[in-house]
């Protein structure tokens, strides 16, 4: 299993370069940051710009994988989107991580606010799809309802190859198809759009459903399962995971038999949301096996 931390951007730089510094000296594999105009409960307070942030993140690391959990399509136009994730995957030297999900009505000023839930749906597919394209340096013409493009390939295309690796956040049917055909990366937080504090332990028969529905689209579209990452956030609702290194250690141990790869917390905060202690992270951390530890 891999670890990653989510680090909220509503520091201004020099906190936060301290804190991108300090997930990749702790031995996280993998660092993230949302992407929203403002967020929920901190809407009123100082927040940041996503890829600006991954940017500068990327010049003052040298291991760790950066990522979007998850980049917003009610905010991105997708070509310009891969613009931006290509060039920061140049300027980390490969270490960029493209998560997209669908964003939600509650969370930004929107252009489109008026689609239906299966638009959106539909609007979802064609980003994820023709961001699949347009970082694999493939030459692009799509003519889809929401989103064109001619004849397109963006030069000097991703370190990476084939392309950045694709996270996509699903939780139904359509969702894990779409997931099952293009991603590198499943991503979930547990229950969607559910943020009442629960135990950790109470989301793991619901992980376990989803990591089987997950291999059932990846048979679905003739995959093997085997092929794709599982990521989980734990956050609202999936509670306690942060409160000692045994319960992180607890957690860390039925999730990854429930079928996850990947394991993804919040920077201890002093506050709601995400409350914690930043000692009993990097307690955690330095519990965290060998290989997570790896350059």
């Amino acid at each position: 299993m891999r670890f990653g931390v989510v680090i909220l951007p509503e520091h201004h730089w020099p906190q936060a370069r301290e804190l991108w510094q300090r997930a990749e000296d702790l031995g996280f594999d993998h660092a993230w940051t949302y992407d929203h105009l403002r967020w929920r409960w901190l809407s009123d307070k100082p927040w940041f710009g996503t890829i600006p942030t991954l940017t500068a993140a990327a010049t003052v690391t040298s291991r760790i994988r950066l990522g979007t959990l998850v980049a917003n399509i009610r905010l991105r136009d997708p070509v310009m989107f891969a613009k931006e994730i290509m060039t920061v995957d140049d300027i980390s030297g490969g270490r960029m991580i493209c998560g997209v999900g669908s964003g939600g009505p509650d969370r930004d000023v929107l252009l489109h606010d008026e689609l239906t839930r299966a638009q959106w749906a539909n609007r979802y597919a064609e980003f994820v799809e023709l961001t699949d394209s347009l970082l694999s340096q493939r030459p692009t013409a799509f003519e889809g309802s929401y989103y064109r493009c001619h004849d397109l390939v963006l030069q000097p295309g991703c370190v990476q190859r084939p392309r950045v690796p694709l996270g996509v956040a699903a939780a139904g049917p359509r969702g894990m198809r779409l997931a099952a055909r293009f991603a590198d990366t499943w991503i979930t937080m547990g229950a969607p759009n559910l943020f009442d504090a629960a135990p950790y332990a109470d989301s793991v028969p619901l992980v376990e459903e989803q990591v089987s529905a997950l291999e059932r689209a990846c048979h679905e579209v003739g995959r093997d399962p085997s092929t794709i990452d599982r990521l989980l956030v734990a956050g609202p609702s999936i509670s306690g995971v942060l409160d000692s290194v045994g319960a992180f250690q607890d957690a860390a141990g039925l999730f990854e038999e429930a079928g996850i790869t990947d394991f993804v917390v919040h920077w201890p905060r002093p506050e709601f949301p995400y409350q914690g202690d930043p000692e009993v992270l990097a307690d955690i951390a330095g519990s965290l096996p060998n290989a997570s530890r790896r350059g």
